[in-house]
């Protein structure tokens, strides 16, 4: 997970908006609390250019995923992240970016293993 965000409204809130989205994340893909890795990328602003309809609240999501998820967990994910972050750090769905970046498990090296090797302790088709 990658939050990019303008340095100076993305650090006073990186935990709660970090907690928010293990717990949108958790929720939908059924994945056990302890799946958490957050990587927060606060901005300056002459690095972080977005289009002028969008406010310095402007956060871009990114998760990289195994495949296999639904189509219909993913859409879950999407909605509840725009809900839980509008309600719980007034942000508008509008300055939110969110993107799911799906790649087959072989592509992936984790623990010494290619991803595809795995044993793991949860499901990814959901």
């Amino acid at each position: 997970m990658k939050i990019f965000g303008l340095k100076e409204n993305l650090n006073p809130i990186k935990e709660r908006f970090s907690e928010i989205i293990h717990t949108c994340v958790v929720e939908a893909f059924k994945l056990p609390t302890d799946k958490k890795f957050h990587r927060f990328f606060p901005m300056d602003k002459e690095d972080f250019h977005y289009a002028p309809e969008r406010t310095e609240a402007y956060t871009i999501i990114e998760l990289s995923i195994f495949e296999g998820r639904s189509v219909e967990s993913k859409k879950h994910l999407i909605r509840s992240l725009f809900e839980h972050i509008q309600r719980e750090l007034s942000i508008s769905p509008q300055d939110i970016e969110i993107t799911i970046i799906e790649t087959p498990k072989s592509n992936w090296g984790i623990r010494g293993l290619p991803g595809d090797e795995l044993q793991l302790n949860y499901n990814v088709n959901v």
